[in-house]
């Protein structure tokens, strides 16, 4: 039990690190709210050496914390909703086995933009925001396709 302990906490903190330096990181040219996905890295990883609801635990936890250390009730909401979205849909097509993991994570990153624009246009009571789903789309899949790759090489080199 507290080998389980250590390793969800050694992941919920690199996933919020990976959060962190992700908000340092900025690049030319994308759209607000539009980021690297950073922290999926540790989710898909989990959901790939670990269990479903391992994975999701480290999830939830990275948004609570992250959310209370750098956020407010807003970015919890939007963050939460990709995290929980994506989370399911990496999840299914994970169990399906007929994608690789740089088709999960895919679906991941353009799930968690979805999810938070869905939570934004809750908020804002407007579905005029669906203007930005196409950006998001490419932003969602380039993300998704970085963050499988190299998680592919860490599922393949790291046993737990």
């Amino acid at each position: 039990m507290r080998k389980q302990i250590a390793r969800y906490a050694l992941l919920v903190a690199l996933a919020m690190v990976l959060s962190w330096l992700e908000s340092l990181i900025v690049l030319p040219g994308l759209l607000p709210g539009m980021k690297v996905g950073l922290t999926n890295l540790v989710v898909l990883f989990a959901l790939y050496r670990l269990r479903l609801r391992d994975a999701a635990w480290i999830s939830l936890l990275r948004v609570l914390l992250v959310s209370v250390t750098f956020g407010n009730a807003y970015s919890f909401a939007y963050s939460l909703a990709g995290a929980a979205l994506s989370l399911a849909v990496m999840a299914a097509l994970k169990k399906l086995d007929c994608f690789s993991i740089l088709g999960v994570s895919i679906a991941g990153g353009v799930c968690h933009n979805i999810g938070q624009l869905l939570v934004a246009i809750a908020v804002l009571g407007t579905a005029r925001l669906g203007w930005y789903l196409p950006a998001l789309l490419v932003s969602g899949t380039l993300a998704g396709l970085a963050i499988g790759a190299a998680c592919g090489v860490v599922v393949q080199r790291i046993k737990l």
